[in-house]
């Protein structure tokens, strides 16, 4: 699951809306809290590519081979406490409630963090699939190609870029 800067509006706008709707909590200005909720998917994905470019380095340095990356990611987010993957969006929605009890833009929290956990992260699924559903479409579309070719990864490339652009994602 991944989740792009362009989306981040929408999802913020998406999150502030649900749990205002469904009387989770209480806003003094729902812009500001949406602007809140932008700070902190802004700051996951900072901290994801800070992540992937120290993941480098340490490959780099321990002149280990690229596919290691992927577990050598997951072991510098588990030391600093960050979610990746599928916790990924537990990691953000914890943020989000410890922001919403300390925010000057959120009048009241009625909801147990259970309950606004579950529906954040509800809602930041919904958003965040999207990688797995252009994946489908993109596959689709070339589906004359053998997989693992040279010739399909390019295609590949080429084909989820353009469907990137059309999407306004990235």
């Amino acid at each position: 699951m991944k989740l792009y800067t362009g989306k981040i509006p929408a999802v913020a706008e998406e999150v502030v809306r649900v749990l205002v709707e469904a009387g989770d909590i209480e806003v003094s200005d729902t812009k500001e809290a949406q602007l809140d909720v932008e700070s902190i998917l802004k700051e996951y994905i900072r901290m994801d590519r800070e992540l992937s470019d120290r993941t480098k380095d340490v490959l780099e340095e321990k002149k280990l081979p690229y596919g290691q990356f992927g577990k050598v990611k997951r072991a510098l987010a588990e030391e600093r406490e960050f979610g990746l993957g599928d916790d990924a969006t537990l990691w953000i929605a914890n943020q989000l409630v410890e922001t919403f009890m300390h925010s000057a833009h959120v009048e009241e929290v009625f909801a147990d963090d259970i309950v606004l956990r579950k529906k954040i992260r509800d809602t930041l699924k919904k958003y965040m699939m999207v990688e797995e559903e252009l994946d489908e479409e993109v596959r689709r579309r070339i589906k004359n190609l053998a997989e693992g070719t040279q010739t399909w990864e390019i295609e590949y490339a080429k084909v989820m870029d353009q469907m990137k652009r059309k999407h306004g994602l990235e």
